[in-house]
Formats: C-alpha cells, sequence, structure tokens
C-alpha cells in the first residue's frame, strides 16, 4: 500500500489535468471551514473547492515547506546542535514544541519528527538556523522553492507559521502536499503516529506523538496547524478504493471540524462526487 501511495502520487505529476469521465455526482457536502480543497491525484481533477484561491494565513503547514527545504540541502545524518535561541522562539511565542533542550545534539531525521510530528518549533528554528544559515535565508529559501513550484499566491516569513504577513491558498497548499508526499523521508515522517527516540550521550529520550488523528482513518499524511489568525488547518492525503486523494482545509473553527471536514469530503469524494473534471494540481 505505501509503495502503491507513492507511485499514484508520481503519476499524478505526469497525468494533472487529465479529463475523468462524468460519474452520479452525489450532494455537494457542506464544508464550514473557510477555505477547502480536495484532488483526486490519480487523474489530476479537482473534486472540491471552496475559496481556494484565497490568500490566508496557513499556521504549521508551514512546516511542510520546512521539511521540503531541508530535505534538499541536508543529509539525515548531519547532528544539529540545538540552542537557546531555538528555545527561546518556540516558548516566546507560544508555539508546539517538540520538547528539545539548549545542549541537545539531534540528527536532522529525528528533528524532521520533531517538526512534523508534534509540530515543533523549536525544532524548525534550529533546521532553519542550521540551514539558512540563519532564519531569514533560510526563509529566502523557502520562497524561492514556492517559485519553482508554481505556487504564485505563497509567501513564507518564517519557517514555522507563526503569526506574520504570510499567506498560502488551499491550492497552492495542495501542489506542496503533493511536491512534498514524493519523497520517501517526508512521505514516512508525515504518516508516522509516534516516534521514540532513546536517551543518548548526545540527546536525552523523545516521544513525538502525530497531532493528524486523520491517520486513525487511513490517512498517510501530512500535517496539522492552527494560530487564532489562521483557524484549524490540516493538509492530508489519504487512499480511497485505490485512488489517492490529496486535500487542504484551511480556517476550520476546532480540531473536532477539520477532522469532521476531512473525513467528509474523503467519504464524498469516493461516491464519485465530480459532475466534470477540472485542471488538478501540477508540478514543474
Amino acid at each position: 500500500m505505501r509503495n502503491g501511495v507513492i507511485i499514484a502520487l508520481a503519476a499524478a505529476l505526469v497525468t494533472a489535468g487529465a479529463a475523468a469521465a462524468p460519474a452520479q455526482a452525489a450532494a455537494t457536502p457542506s464544508v464550514t471551514a473557510r477555505e477547502a480543497y480536495l484532488v483526486d491525484t490519480t487523474d489530476g481533477t479537482v473534486q472540491f473547492a471552496k475559496r481556494e484561491t484565497r490568500r490566508v494565513p496557513v499556521a504549521s503547514l508551514t512546516k511542510v515547506m520546512t521539511a521540503y527545504v531541508v530535505r534538499r540541502q541536508a543529509r539525515l545524518d548531519d547532528v544539529v546542535t540545538i540552542t537557546k535561541a531555538d528555545i527561546r522562539h518556540a516558548t516566546a511565542g507560544g508555539a508546539a514544541t517538540a520538547g528539545l533542550r539548549a545542549g541537545e545534539r539531534l540528527t536532522v531525521r529525528d528533528l524532521l519528527y520533531g517538526l512534523m510530528l508534534p509540530s515543533g518549533a523549536d525544532a524548525a528554528h534550529a533546521l532553519a538556523e542550521r540551514y539558512g544559515p540563519g532564519t531569514a535565508k533560510f526563509v529566502a529559501k523557502m520562497n524561492a522553492a514556492a517559485r519553482r513550484l508554481g505556487l504564485r499566491d505563497t509567501r513564507y516569513a518564517n519557517p514555522d507559521g507563526l503569526p506574520s504577513k504570510a499567506y498560502s491558498t488551499a491550492r497552492d497548499q495542495a501542489t506542496l502536499a503533493v511536491a512534498a508526499l514524493r519523497d520517501p523521508v517526508i512521505a514516512t515522517v508525515s504518516r508516522t503516529p509516534r516516534r521514540a527516540i532513546g536517551k543518548s550521550a548526545l540527546h536525552r529520550a523523545h516521544v513525538w506523538h502525530n497531532t493528524n488523528d486523520l491517520l486513525d482513518d487511513g490517512a498517510v499524511g501530512l500535517k496539522t496547524g492552527f494560530t487564532n489568525q489562521a483557524g484549524y488547518c490540516l493538509s492530508f492525503a489519504a487512499v480511497r478504493d485505490g485512488r489517492t486523494y490529496v486535500g487542504v482545509v484551511l480556517g476550520e473553527r476546532s480540531e473536532k471540524a477539520r477532522l469532521a471536514t476531512a473525513r467528509k469530503l474523503l467519504d464524498w469524494a469516493g461516491t464519485g462526487a465530480s459532475e466534470e473534471a477540472e485542471p488538478g494540481v501540477t508540478i514543474p
């Protein structure tokens, strides 16, 4: 199944925009999220769209791009030293953390888990400082990657999604999700429910739990997010009846509603929801 997911996602890059046969449409679901988007990556067609091009904050979905940029620069066995600045950045912003402490030394592989599962802003800051080098240069690399991927309505201001003037769209985040899930490491990390690393001479023991409850329903990724400004957000991928769907929910009113909306969209798509094919996401 896992290999099939990656193959389906890769195939979508070639076939995105292809026409799909019309199907008997089920009633369009009522979606309370401010913005939402769902694409069938198997044939590249849009299944659902609501304000999908509206520029809005996306909270910790930002960390998907952070992981994407890190994977293009770092080796998984690189060792990164956590600094007091990394810890201060996360705690001062009231962000979710991976529970890191200054002086710990962790591999990039471990920090990717700390970044994606508990949504650690401390891990995000440490990675950005190392691979910018410096946060400002790292953010420039994030924006350069966004341009290469064709994310025309996306601008990053930090590596963690804390409140800023940054913005993106549901459509752009779906495009990013497809690109990120092509990376086998990001795909593996984002679908992992729990990651434990033992104590060593370099770091304490850590246990990280994935905040994406949709994994319990068979999802294979990707990332949750929340700030007061952005609301509850979710970027997700799942397989239903042999078809791979990538979706984004932005500006939802609660964690429960975020999960319910994603489930509703996936269930609806599985009934043959689309009346006509529309162009889906494409990756350069």
